[in-house]
């Protein structure tokens, strides 16, 4: 819940926005660590962190993009490297762009199960903006999606329930009575030489007597 409040701020604080992004990406990463090992679902934490190494590489690719780019036009009037600049900037950024979308592919699978083990569809709902804001980062309105998607992912950490405070539905029991306590059966004896028998015997196993009538 705190990692999807410092992303969302990191998108509006002027200086310490990118610090505040990388606190809340690690403690978003510890969450979904916890939920994955709650829900016994090692995808959920797996497809997390690749997807935030995914989004690495496409922050690299697109630093990498740019410092071409001005490498290009600094050298704009020197014979071909100025043209290479143009060229591997625009390379760098369809890498960058890629990597940012599987990035957020990885994001939405991870939502999604998240989605499914809670019940609350908000993290459904932000995995799918998170996802096509991706990729229509190309046109201005990727961006209000994503951030959309934030504003989704942490209503559903507001409402869903902390793993430990999650109740099972708790099964209710019948017992069945117990058995009515068996009679004991009465000793019998022979009246001829006095050793017990059977109750239902009609001869004496020991004296061979036949025995009276119970």
């Amino acid at each position: 819940m705190i990692g999807s409040i410092l992303l969302l701020l990191g998108g509006f604080v002027p200086y310490g926005g990118p610090v505040l992004s990388i606190i809340g990406v690690v403690l978003l990463l510890i969450a979904i660590k916890g939920f994955s090992q709650y829900y016994q679902d090692p995808s959920m934490y797996d497809n997390s962190l690749r997807g935030f190494i995914y989004y690495i590489i496409a922050a690299i690719a697109f630093a990498v993009a740019f410092a071409l780019l001005f490498a290009g036009i600094a050298t704009i009037f020197v014979f071909g490297l100025g043209i290479l600049g143009i060229i591997g900037f625009v390379v760098a950024l369809i890498i960058a762009f890629i990597f940012y979308v599987m990035a957020a592919k990885r994001l939405k699978m991870t939502l999604n199960t998240l989605s499914q083990r809670t019940g609350e569809k908000s993290f459904e709902t932000a995995g799918m903006l998170l996802y096509w804001g991706a990729i229509l980062t190309i046109v201005f309105i990727g961006f209000i999606l994503i951030f959309i998607a934030w504003i989704f992912a942490t209503i559903g950490f507001f409402q869903m329930k902390t793993p430990g405070q999650q109740s099972t539905p708790q099964q209710q029991y019948g017992y069945a009575p117990p058995p009515p306590p068996t009679a004991q059966a009465a000793t019998k004896f022979c009246p001829n030489c006095g050793a017990p028998v059977q109750p239902d015997a009609t001869f004496c196993p020991n004296c061979g007597k036949q025995l009276p009538p119970s």
